[in-house]
C-alpha cells in the first residue's frame, strides 16, 4: 500500500502470512466487507516509529501497534495489538495488516516439470484426474542396498518409483486450487483482501505440509494482486498471470496424486562453497524495477564457469541506478567500488552465497583482490564460444511450460537453474548491419579463434540488438546510437535473450572481438569491455576505416521480428488470458459474446491453431455458463471448471510462444516450420473437454 498521490510504501514490517490470514477470519461478515476500504484509508495514515515498534494511528480512539521479532517481521498474531473496544477482533488491526508487505519465505527450487506431465496420450487423463504410472526411475541404487562382503547372486535393486503426494498434501493442495480458483473468478479488481487472506491460509497450510512450490506459487500470486490493484503501481500483469498459471498447473496436478516430485518443489538455502572462490568481475548492470528501486549488480564468474553477483539495489530510483555505478561496495571488512571489482577480480574466503548466486557480506566472509581477466582470456572466454542458436535452446526449452523460473533447467555449467548460482549471461561476436530506431540489426560472426583467418567471415542470419534500459539516465541510448552509426563494426556482446521479443538480444556490455582491426579500441583499464549502462563510447573507441558490411546471407530474415503475440494470432489468445485475470469470470464471459470472439477463433483456426481456437471457444462457453438448481433458478457458476478451462488455455499460449521464441533464431533447426504452424498443439494439448478426441 502506498500513500495517496505518491509512490512510497508505508513504512511498515513485513507480516507473516498466517498472521494477515488469521486477523481476517476473526472479522465478521460485515467487518469483512469494509476490509478493502479501511486499508485504502491508511494510505494517508501516519506511521511512527520507536524502539522498533510501529503505531499506526487509525482514528481518535484506534492505535495499532506492531511489535515485530528481531527479525523484522511480524510472526504471530500477539505482536498485533490495537486500542478499540472490538480487539482484537477490530477492522483496524486487520486493515495495518493487509497493508503490510507479506513476508519473504524461502522460496522453491525452480524445477522443471517432465514433459510427459504435458504432453502424450496421458496429459488429458492427467488433467482430469486419471494419473498414469511413472516410468521407473534406474538411473540410482538406493544406498542401503549397496554393502561389503559376500552374499547370495546379487538382484537388480528395485526401481525406486515416487510414492506421491500425502493425503494431507492433498488436502492442501485442494485448498490452495479452491482459493486460487476464487480469485481467478473475480479478477484482480474483486480479489480483495478477503481472497487475499484466504489464499494465504492455503499458504500456509501447504507449507506445513512441505509444498514448497505451490506456497512459494501463491505468495507470489498475493504480490502480484497487490501490485497490479496499487494504482499508483506499475501494473505487472504478465508477472500475474504466469504465477496464476504457475499456481493452478501444480495444485491441479497434486490434488490428483501426481507423483513427480518436481511439484512437491524444496526449500532454497545460503550455502558456503568448499574453499575459497577465485572470481573475475565480468560487467555491470544498472537495475531500474518497481517501486522506485534502483542501483547496480555486478556480474563475476570463476573458474569453472559459474556465475555470481553483487547486488546493491535500494530504493532511489533511475538516478540512484545511475549513481551506483561506481558506488562503493562492501564485504565485511573489504571496501571498492562496482568499477574495479567488474574490471578485476576477487578471492573470497567463507563465502556465504545465496540460491540466486548472490554474494553475502555475512559473518566469516573476507574478500581481498586479485587481477581480472579481459574477456578473451580462460573463463570469460568460455561464454562466447557457444552459437547463439545453442545458447536459446537452453534458455527457451521444450519443457519451458511449468518452470518457474522460465528459463530452462540448465545454466550451461551442467548445474541445475537455482543451485546455488546466478543465471548466466548469453555472449556472441556479431558483425553491425543497421539501426533500427533505438536497437540494432546484427548479424552473429562464426565462433573459434580461427573466424578471422581467412580474412572475411561469413555473418550468420540477422537477429536484433536491443538496450537493457531505454532511460535517459543511462548510456544505453547514446552508445546504441553510436554503434548503429557505423555498419560493419564488429563487436563482442554480453547480455540477456529477451523472453518477450523473438530473436532479441539484451545489451549489457560490448568489447572487441579478436582477430580484427574493425572493431573497438577501448582503454586499457577497462580492460577490454564497455559497460553500455556506464561506460560511454567515443568517436576516439571507434576503429577509422570500417569495411561495409558483409552481404546479406540467404536465410530468412528476422530482423523485424517483435513481440511472439503480437506478430502472431497468438495475440488473440492471450487477450482473452489476460482479460480473465484482470476482469474477472463476468468480464470474460461479456467479451466473448459477439462477432469479435468467434472472428478470432475464424482466424485462429484459419492460421492452423485449431487447438488454441477450441481452447478460447470452450473457455467463453464455459465462463458464462451458469447451473440451474431443481426450481430452474441460477445457483451460481462452477470456479472449478472454469479454473480448469483457464489453466488449458494459459498453458496452451504459455507452450506456443516458448515454441515460437525456440524455434525462430537464426541457425535452429527445428522441423515442419512451413507445414505445421500448430506444433505445439500437437504435443502440449492438455484441453480437459473429454467430447473432444
Amino acid at each position: 500500500m502506498t500513500r495517496s498521490g505518491t509512490s512510497n510504501p508505508l513504512p511498515l514490517p513485513p507480516v507473516a502470512p498466517e498472521v494477515f490470514a488469521s486477523a481476517v477470519e476473526s472479522l465478521t461478515t460485515r467487518l469483512r466487507g469494509r476490509l478493502d476500504a479501511a486499508v485504502e484509508a491508511l494510505t494517508a495514515a501516519s506511521v511512527t516509529t520507536e524502539d522498533g515498534t510501529f503505531g499506526v494511528r487509525c482514528g481518535e480512539d484506534a492505535l495499532v501497534t506492531l511489535a515485530p521479532d528481531p527479525s523484522g517481521t511480524v510472526t504471530d498474531t500477539e505482536q498485533a495489538h490495537c486500542t478499540c473496544l472490538l480487539a482484537p477482533r477490530c477492522l483496524h488491526r486487520a486493515a495495518v495488516l493487509g497493508a503490510c508487505p507479506i513476508a519473504v519465505t524461502e522460496p522453491a527450487r525452480p524445477v522443471v516439470i517432465a514433459p510427459s506431465v504435458l504432453s502424450g496420450p496421458g496429459a488429458a487423463a492427467e488433467l482430469t484426474g486419471a494419473v498414469p504410472p511413472a516410468e521407473p526411475d534406474c538411473s540410482a541404487e538406493p544406498d542401503h542396498l549397496a554393502g561389503p562382503g559376500p552374499g547370495p547372486e546379487p538382484t537388480h535393486a528395485p526401481a525406486y518409483a515416487p510414492a506421491g503426494p500425502s493425503a494431507a498434501q492433498i488436502r492442501a493442495a485442494a485448498g490452495l486450487w479452491t482459493a486460487a480458483a476464487a480469485v481467478l473468478s473475480a479478477g484482480t479488481a474483486g480479489a480483495g483482501a478477503v481472497l487475499q487472506a484466504e489464499l494465504l491460509r492455503a499458504a500456509h497450510t501447504a507449507r506445513l505440509t512441505g509444498l514448497h512450490r505451490a506456497e512459494a506459487a501463491a505468495l507470489s500470486v498475493v504480490r502480484c494482486l497487490r501490485t497490479t490493484r496499487d494504482p499508483y503501481s506499475p501494473g505487472r500483469l504478465a508477472e500475474l498471470v504466469t504465477a496464476l498459471r504457475e499456481l493452478l498447473l501444480v495444485a491441479h496436478l497434486l490434488k490428483a496424486g501426481d507423483p513427480e516430485p518436481a511439484l512437491i518443489g524444496a526449500v532454497r538455502r545460503n550455502h558456503r562453497p568448499d574453499g575459497s572462490l577465485r572470481l573475475y568481475g565480468v560487467c555491470r548492470e544498472p537495475v531500474i524495477g518497481a517501486d522506485d528501486l534502483g542501483g547496480v549488480v555486478t556480474h563475476l564468474l570463476d573458474d569453472d564457469g559459474r556465475w555470481y553477483t553483487l547486488r546493491d539495489v535500494q530504493p532511489g530510483g533511475p538516478a540512484r541506478a545511475r549513481r551506483a555505478g561506481t558506488a562503493l561496495v562492501a564485504i565485511r571488512s573489504f571496501l571498492s567500488d562496482h568499477f574495479r571489482v567488474s574490471r578485476s577480480g576477487l578471492i573470497i574466503s567463507g563465502a556465504t552465497v545465496s540460491p540466486e548466486g548472490r554474494l553475502l557480506a555475512e559473518r566469516g566472509v573476507r574478500a581481498t583482490f586479485a587481477a581480472g581477466r579481459p574477456w578473451s582470456e580462460a573463463a570469460p572466454a568460455t561464454v562466447f564460444v557457444r552459437p547463439l542458436a545453442e545458447s536459446a535452446a537452453v534458455r527457451f526449452p521444450a519443457s519451458l511450460v511449468g518452470d518457474p523460473g522460465g528459463a530452462g533447467d540448465r545454466n550451461g555449467t551442467g548445474e541445475p537453474e537455482g543451485a546455488g548460482y546466478a543465471r548466466p549471461l548469453i555472449g556472441c561476436d556479431v558483425e553491425i548491419a543497421a539501426a533500427d530506431g533505438e536497437d540494432l540489426l546484427v548479424r552473429e560472426l562464426p565462433c573459434g579463434g580461427d573466424a578471422f583467418a581467412d580474412g572475411r567471415p561469413n555473418p550468420g542470419a540477422p537477429f536484433r540488438l536491443a538496450p537493457a534500459h531505454s532511460h535517459p539516465a543511462l548510456a544505453h541510448t547514446a552508445n546504441f546510437r553510436r554503434l548503429g552509426a557505423r555498419p560493419g563494426l564488429r563487436i563482442r556482446v554480453l547480455g540477456r535473450l529477451d523472453p518477450d521479443r523473438v530473436t532479441t538480444l539484451r545489451a549489457l556490455a560490448v568489447g572487441p572481438v579478436p582477430g580484427t582491426e574493425a572493431t573497438l579500441r577501448l582503454p586499457d583499464d577497462w580492460q577490454g569491455r564497455a559497460d553500455l549502462g556506464y561506460d560511454v563510447l567515443l568517436s576516439g573507441h571507434f576503429p577509422p576505416d570500417i569495411p561495409s558490411p558483409s552481404p546479406p546471407s540467404p536465410s530468412p530474415d528476422f530482423s523485424s521480428c517483435a513481440v511472439p503475440s503480437a506478430d502472431s494470432p497468438l495475440w488473440r489468445v492471450r487477450r482473452l488470458v489476460e482479460l480473465a485475470v484482470t476482469g474477472g469470470r463476468r468480464i470474460a464471459a461479456e467479451s466473448t459474446r459477439g462477432n469479435d470472439h468467434d472472428g478470432h477463433a475464424a482466424v485462429l483456426r484459419r492460421s492452423g491453431l485449431v487447438t488454441g481456437s477450441d481452447l478460447i471457444t470452450a473457455l467463453g462457453a464455459v465462463a458464462g455458463r451458469r447451473s440451474l438448481d431443481v426450481f430452474g433458478r441460477h445457483s451460481g457458476a462452477d470456479p472449478d471448471q472454469y479454473a480448469t478451462r483457464w489453466l488449458a488455455t494459459a498453458v496452451y499460449l504459455a507452450a506456443a510462444e516458448a515454441n515460437l521464441r525456440h524455434g525462430t533464431w537464426p541457425g535452429h533447426e527445428h522441423a515442419d516450420t512451413d507445414t505445421d504452424t500448430d506444433t505445439t498443439s500437437v504435443h502440449i494439448d492438455i484441453s480437459v473437454d473429454t467430447h473432444h478426441p
